[in-house]
This record gives C-alpha cells, sequence and structure tokens, in this order.
C-alpha cells in the first residue's frame, strides 16, 4: 500500500513538469520505481535469459540513394553567423511493415572532417531525447539563447574533434515515430535492435563513414543503451554479410549500469554531502537489501521517503547549482550555465520553422516522452556482464563521472567498478586543466575511470571545457594528464 501511494504522488507529479531534469522530473527514477515494482511480484528474468533476446539475425535494409543530399540543413533559424560546419538531420527507417523510423542529428566537424572518427550520443531517460537534450544542451555545436529562437555557438562542442551522430530512440522519443502506437510500449532489447538497424542504414546513406573510428558515447540510462548497443554491433559483426562498423570504444556518462549500486550509490552521497540526516542513513543501511531478489521492506520504503523529502528543493542533477527560477530572465550557476535552458529549447524546437529546418515531421516536441518512459518492459537489473564482455572484446570503456550529480553520483560509478573486479594499472591521481584540477582518473586492466571536477549529471553543460578535454583524451586512447 504504501509503494502504491508513493507511486501515485509520483505520477501526479509527472503530469506538471516535462523536462527532463527539471525541478521536480526524473524520467529514471520513474521508470525504475515501475521496474522493481514488478520484480516485487514477478519472478524476476535473468540476465543469462534477458541477453538471448539480443541475439544476433538479419536486418532491414532500406533503400538510401539520394536521401544524404535531402537531409542537409541549409541554415537552422536564428542560427549563428559563422557556422564553418556542415549539418544533417532527417529519418532512417528501421520497420518499414509499422512505419518506424528513428530521427537523427549529425554535426560534422569544422575541421578534418574527413578523417576524424564518428561518435554516436544517446541520451537516456529511458524516453529522453538525443538531440534535445544532448545536443541542444549538453556537447553540440549550439545553445538556444533565452530568447526561444536564436541560437549561440558552444565553443567547447565535442564536434571539434568528432563527427557526432544524436540519435531520438527509440521511436515515440523527441522527432522520433511509428505510425503503429504499440511501438511506444518497448524496452531495452528492442532499442538496441532499432538503433542497430538505424545504424547499418545510416552508413549506406553515409558510406564515407563505413570504415571510420567509430565510438558509442551516451549518459545516465544510456548506461544500459551503449553497452547492449555495443555488444549487437560486435556479435554482428561477425556475420560476413552485413556491415562491419568498426567499434572502437565506449563511452559512459553519469551511468545507470546496475540498480544495487543505484540504490547504495545514492544514498551514501546523500549522506556523505550533508542532504540525509546520520538518522536516515543508518535506517537504510539497517533496513534496506538492494541486491537482486531481496524483498523490499516497509521499513527501507520509509527510509528511502524519509531521504528524498529530506533533500528537499535541489536540483537533483546537480546538487550546487540553483534552480531555474521564475523571477528571472536567467538564473546562470557557477560554471555559466543557464539553467532554465530546457525551457528555451522546449519553445525553439516546437517553433514551426524550426521543425521544418530539421527535415522533421510537426509534433509537439518534448524533452521526454511519459508514456515511453511508463511502459518501459524489459530492464535487466545489471548490464555489468554486458560491460565485462565489452572489455574483454578489446575495444576501449571508459566509465565518466560528473562529481556533483546526485541522481547517478561518483560513488555509484565507484561501486560499479568494485563489482567489476578488474586490477588497478594506473593508480588514482588528479589530471589537470587550464592550470587546475579537471578531475581524476584512475586507469584499470581493461577500464579506465575519470571524474569530471564541478560537473553535474549533464557533464558537457555545466563544465563544457572539461568535457572536451576528456572526450579529447578519450578519442586519443590516452588517460588524461594536462589541457
Amino acid at each position: 500500500m504504501k509503494i502504491a501511494i508513493h507511486l501515485s504522488l509520483h505520477f501526479s507529479l509527472l503530469f506538471f513538469v516535462s523536462c527532463y531534469g527539471g525541478d521536480v522530473y526524473d524520467p529514471l527514477e520513474n521508470a525504475l520505481k515501475i521496474q522493481r515494482s514488478r520484480r516485487s511480484v514477478l519472478n524476476h528474468v535473468s540476465n543469462e535469459d534477458h541477453s538471448a533476446e539480443y541475439s544476433t539475425s538479419p536486418v532491414y535494409m532500406g533503400p538510401q540513394d539520394g536521401l544524404k543530399g535531402v537531409d542537409k540543413i541549409s541554415s537552422l533559424p536564428g542560427q549563428p553567423a559563422g557556422t564553418d560546419f556542415d549539418q544533417y538531420s532527417g529519418y532512417v527507417t528501421v520497420d518499414p511493415n509499422h512505419g518506424r523510423a528513428l530521427f537523427y542529428y549529425l554535426a560534422e566537424s569544422p575541421a578534418n572532417s574527413s578523417t576524424n572518427p564518428l561518435v554516436l550520443w544517446l541520451n537516456g531517460g529511458p524516453g529522453c531525447s538525443s538531440f534535445g537534450n544532448g545536443a541542444m544542451k549538453e556537447l553540440g555545436p549550439f545553445r538556444v539563447n533565452a530568447d526561444n529562437t536564436t541560437l549561440s555557438h558552444n565553443k567547447y562542442a565535442w564536434n571539434n574533434v568528432a563527427n557526432v551522430l544524436f540519435l531520438d530512440s527509440p521511436a515515440g522519443v523527441g522527432f522520433s515515430y511509428s505510425k503503429n502506437s504499440s511501438d511506444y510500449i518497448t524496452g531495452d532489447a528492442q532499442t538496441a535492435k532499432d538503433s542497430y538497424t538505424f545504424l547499418v542504414n545510416w552508413l549506406e546513406r553515409f558510406p564515407e563513414y563505413k570504415t571510420r573510428d567509430f565510438y558509442i558515447t551516451g549518459e545516465s540510462y544510456a548506461g544500459h543503451y551503449v553497452p547492449q548497443l555495443a555488444q549487437l554491433v560486435l556479435q554482428n559483426n561477425k556475420i560476413t554479410n552485413q556491415t562491419v562498423i568498426n567499434l572502437k570504444g565506449i563511452a559512459l556518462g553519469n551511468a545507470y549500469v546496475d540498480d544495487e549500486t543505484a540504490n547504495t550509490g545514492i544514498f551514501d552521497y546523500f549522506w556523505s554531502h550533508a542532504i540525509i540526516s546520520d538518522e536516515i542513513h543508518d535506517g537504510i543501511i539497517s533496513n534496506c537489501n538492494f541486491s537482486e531478489g531481496a524483498t523490499l521492506t516497509d521499513a527501507c520504503e520509509d527510509y528511502q521517503i524519509k531521504a528524498r523529502v529530506a533533500k528537499s528543493n535541489i536540483f537533483f542533477f546537480d546538487i550546487y547549482t540553483p534552480l531555474c527560477s521564475p523571477f528571472s530572465n536567467s538564473t546562470p550557476s557557477i560554471s555559466g550555465f543557464d539553467p532554465c535552458t530546457e525551457n528555451y529549447i522546449l519553445g525553439y524546437l516546437n517553433a514551426p520553422d524550426v521543425q521544418q529546418s530539421l527535415h522533421a515531421k510537426p509534433v509537439q516536441w518534448e524533452s521526454c516522452n511519459m508514456f515511453v518512459n511508463t511502459h518501459w518492459q524489459d530492464m535487466p537489473f545489471t548490464v555489468l556482464p554486458v560491460i565485462q564482455d565489452l572489455m574483454a572484446s578489446g575495444i576501449s570503456v571508459w566509465i565518466y563521472s560528473g562529481d556533483t550529480d546526485g541522481r547517478i553520483p561518483v560513488t555509484t560509478s565507484r561501486y560499479d567498478i568494485s563489482k567489476l573486479q578488474t586490477s588497478v594499472k594506473t593508480p588514482w591521481y588528479p589530471w589537470m586543466y587550464q592550470g587546475e584540477v579537471g578531475g581524476y582518473v584512475v586507469g584499470y586492466e581493461n577500464l579506465t575511470f575519470v571524474t569530471i571536477r564541478g560537473a553535474v549529471h549533464f557533464v558537457p553543460s555545466y563544465q563544457p571545457g572539461r568535457a572536451l578535454a576528456f572526450f579529447t583524451s578519450f578519442l586519443e586512447g590516452k588517460l588524461p594528464t594536462d589541457h
């Protein structure tokens, strides 16, 4: 009964807040509560059984001739003068029978675009837009100004060093859609399959990238998306009649990869950062067993509710930043990032001329699709075994963490790494950015862990310079030292 009441309260809040990272709305917590309640009444599907859903099979390949030229963006409304790179956006059909198509945005590099690697960026949720959140708020070439109609350059955009591809996935998210509404009830396995189908078709549309070094990056619930897609790519690369994708590495930012560590890490972080009391923390430690298959007791639920009440009115995704204030035009954080940015993006991406310039189907765009999020189906308890497989495959595996994030905090990432049971090669040390500590790094066997000092859940938003420095090191395959 207590769980039902708490879920009811949570759902009532969702309908008043639509922005990912808003003052109240937490799409990841919403999805996790539903999954955890299901697990308490259903027999849990083991990771071994679940992984069978990712088995390789031939994928749909559609005609791509001439579509690249159609997708080229001549100019975005309000785009600043001096924009010196090519950008493309449009749809790739992944299921013609259902009319299911995924929206992408490509920002090529202003220099060396013909040789720079291709990087896929995925936002999580589940159900949140990689284009609206990732490109327009975090690491893309533009930021939306407070007038909702003009753009400014992001001088720390990741397309400075790579050609960056943003994918709205699954269908129903951002500008992606299906003509069959049943497709909006989906989960991890179908999302991975559709993302792979997107990739092989997109590479036919952009064949110059077929042999290019390829990386998959993302944050939050993309801690599921990225490893699962990477695993599927490597599996399908073994099929000779399929496109071989030159996957070189993955990077997971403030990533949800394991449910136990997500719980233990968040409450330990709250306590160590003076957000909850000793009594609440002790109550959680004494009454909660977050391991797979354990029963959630009423006492544990009570203490978790107390912890979230004690957290009170702070920006969950950065415990130190100001909230978006309705009483002023701008409320810049210490880093200079405006926490009202999501409001500006919402206004900009719903302008008809913007949607037309993006070759997007006219739609009421939203940061996250609450229907997709609430109806998420398959979600394995942990993807750490998948990450271990990727580590053993020889590709580069990086985990990075903004250290002021309260949603998937740095403590959770460290607990994740402990579960991976890998040995230290290069001990913990500070890496430098512009003469001061940019964060800390540990080199493990087949794994690199990097923190970004002063960064939030959305690392490139609040620490763009340090984020670009870390990302450059990731592409170079070198531990960050001094930038």
